[in-house]
């Protein structure tokens, strides 16, 4: 798979290198931030090679791509430049005014969204050391588990130095006094004067907040460490505040003042003012959501393990994970990812229903793909944006087996001791210190009903199956294909090199998907002279802009692909010159593309035209046959029909 072909495709059709303001990525999609998105073409570049699906949703053109998504990205910052990935480019265009709900969504996702692969790391951690402590006299005083156990809580403990650091490149404020008002509220100094209610504190006389509440039956004494809605609040004002002092400090200081005052401005704030205001938020969304599990556990189960997979298809799940990290920080376990761990499993239960039910292999592969990463690590993106939403009546079975597994995890009062992903290698984390049997048996009970329930549903309610589609816009083989293929004849058809060069078997080359014969078999030809000529009398079917590849099918029916060089289409048609237009019909040796080979050099590229049959299927036997010296009076590939 060509990860710079694929990406510079995506730019192409999301209005090219200019549109493109901000570009992320989570565990599965590339998450742009347009600049017009009207100029974004959604059909197009969901067909792409490497593309499962897209989304438009938070302001966020969401590319899916699954697995491969980190390559992808890596290729395509690689032609957009590091200033877009999380920041800003120039501007040349005029920014589109955003919904102030889509802006505050997206916002939370690029603040949340980084967090994660850190917090599902931990939760791997906690769900080992949590199955090793219920061995039979394992030692968990031994220095080696107190030490992994620090480990699993360091994102915990430090959250507000991590979502200062993401608040702040999402706000665009400085990232380095963000983290300073972080590591500040973290600071044991700190922390010890917040705890000690007993004493009053103040600073430039003012009164340093301080407070303690009740859990149930226990008291706590709030601690900034492992807080989520003070900082947020503090990198908002802390944002505003260094808006103005740019406007009122000369240039010349900016560089010493603006974070000097900043500073200076914002520890008394967050004592007094901002951080207080963050505990009593964060009360109130602890209140909220208390207060429907309060109302019925079960009721709160089905509503969250129902909706959780809806909430994904928008982003909007990211929204929800600051009540988890709350619930964690005020009384030291959660119930919102038990119902998320319902969710998850419902989406892998699904996209095993479809890979059982489906008769397309591309199709099985999907799925059965998508169902392992949502059911071993909770990765549902590929579940649902591969098959389950895509087919609409998985997705359907899936929230309603989601909302029946988290009714039984209300039920049974499950909880997470943690913050843990939802899958079956944190499992142990479902059952840590303080958990009951029963909790965890409610959890098991219901991922179990949610996986088992969601694939059972999906292979008897069934869907409208799909045929095998194309990989890519750009695989010329689905353009060439015939729909079916003739009854073989043992007629023998032999073609000639189009170009002047070394030919050599076609699973040699440097790609993957030429080597592979995936889009055929056929030859390989080292070149010596620029120019690829009909092998025989033909048709040109297809003709690309870039002048990379072309389509040709001959009088007896064989389809041809040739594609010159590898990775050329980033030349952009630079060092091509065409000799014909597609649809023209042209005799043996007719020049169709002259191409600079020392061009083609320079810029990096490998040189080797690929000559393929693309109706290979059609053959009984297709068989290049390779020549030192190769041209157009020498056979170089031999068809059987």
């Amino acid at each position: 798979m060509d990860y710079n072909k694929i990406a510079q495709d995506i730019l192409d059709n999301v209005g090219g290198k200019a549109n493109v303001k901000q570009v992320t990525h989570c565990f599965t999609r590339l998450r742009f931030i347009l600049k017009d998105e009207s100029l974004a073409k959604k059909d197009v570049v969901e067909h792409l090679e490497g593309v499962i699906s897209v989304v438009v949703s938070g302001g966020q053109f969401q590319v899916v791509c699954g697995a491969k998504v980190t390559k992808i990205y890596d290729a395509t910052v690689a032609i957009l430049g590091d200033a877009v990935a999380g920041g800003s480019v120039d501007e040349q265009v005029p920014d589109q005014k955003q919904p102030l709900g889509n802006l505050i969504l997206q916002k939370i996702t690029e603040i949340f969204t980084p967090l994660v692969p850190a917090i599902a790391a931990a939760g791997l951690i906690k769900g080992l050391l949590a199955a090793f402590a219920k061995v039979p006299g394992f030692d968990t005083t031994n220095s080696t588990y107190i030490i992994m156990n620090t480990a699993s809580n360091v994102i915990f403990y430090f959250m507000p130095i991590f979502l200062a650091y993401t608040a702040s490149k999402a706000l665009k404020c400085s990232t380095v006094v963000a983290m300073m008002l972080g590591g500040f509220i973290c600071h044991p100094t700190i922390d010890a004067l917040v705890q000690d209610v007993a004493t009053k504190s103040t600073i430039f006389g003012l009164p340093v907040i301080k407070m303690a509440f009740t859990v149930g039956e226990s008291s706590k004494v709030f601690a900034y460490t492992e807080s989520v809605i003070p900082i947020l609040l503090g990198v908002i004002v802390l944002y505003f505040l260094e808006k103005f002092l740019k406007k009122v400090v000369p240039e010349i200081l900016q560089l010493i003042l603006v974070p000097g005052l900043s500073l200076i401005i914002m520890v008394p704030v967050m004592l007094t003012v901002v951080g207080p205001v963050g505990i009593y938020v964060g009360y109130i969304i602890q209140f909220l959501y208390n207060a429907l599990y309060g109302f019925s556990p079960v009721l709160g189960g089905i509503i969250v393990g129902g909706l959780w997979g809806v909430c994904v298809i928008f982003g909007a799940h990211r929204a929800l994970l600051p009540i988890g990290l709350n619930d964690v920080a005020l009384t030291g376990t959660n119930t919102l990812m038990c119902f998320a761990g319902s969710a998850n499993f419902s989406q892998a239960g699904a996209a095993l229903g479809v890979m059982l039910k489906t008769k397309s292999q591309d199709l099985k592969q999907v799925a059965a793909s998508a169902s392992l990463s949502a059911w071993l690590v909770g990765i549902t993106e590929p579940a649902i944006y591969g098959c389950n939403l895509r087919l609409k009546k998985p997705m359907v079975c899936a929230v309603i087996a989601g909302a029946l597994g988290g009714g039984i995890m209300g039920i049974g009062h499950a909880v997470n001791t943690g913050f843990a992903n939802n899958g079956i290698l944190t499992i142990m984390s479902y059952y840590g210190e303080g958990t009951s049997l029963g909790q965890f048996v409610a959890y098991l009970l219901g991922i179990a009903v949610a996986f088992f329930g969601a694939a059972i549903l999906t292979y008897i309610v069934g869907f409208e199956d799909v045929d095998a589609v194309p990989a890519g816009a750009a695989a010329l083989e689905s353009d060439l294909a015939m729909p079916t293929a003739p009854a073989h004849t043992g007629e023998t058809v032999e073609i000639a090199s189009p170009v002047e060069g070394k030919a050599y078997p076609l699973n040699e080359v440097q790609d993957e998907v030429f080597a592979s014969e995936a889009l055929g078999k056929g030859i390989a030809v080292l070149p010596t002279k620029g120019e690829v000529v009909a092998p025989a009398d033909c048709t040109v079917s297809v003709l690309y802009p870039t002048l990379h590849a072309m389509g040709l099918k001959l009088e007896d029916g064989t389809e041809l692909l040739i594609h010159i060089g590898m990775d050329t289409v980033a030349m952009n048609g630079d060092g091509f010159t065409k000799h014909v237009n597609e649809g023209d019909k042209i005799k043996k040796g007719t020049p169709i593309v002259s191409f600079d080979i020392d061009k083609i050099k320079a810029a990096g590229y490998d040189t080797t035209v690929s000559v393929i049959i693309s109706n290979t299927a059609d053959f009984a036997e297709v068989t290049g046959v390779p020549a030192e010296k190769a041209d157009l009076t020498r056979v170089v590939i031999k068809a059987v029909k």
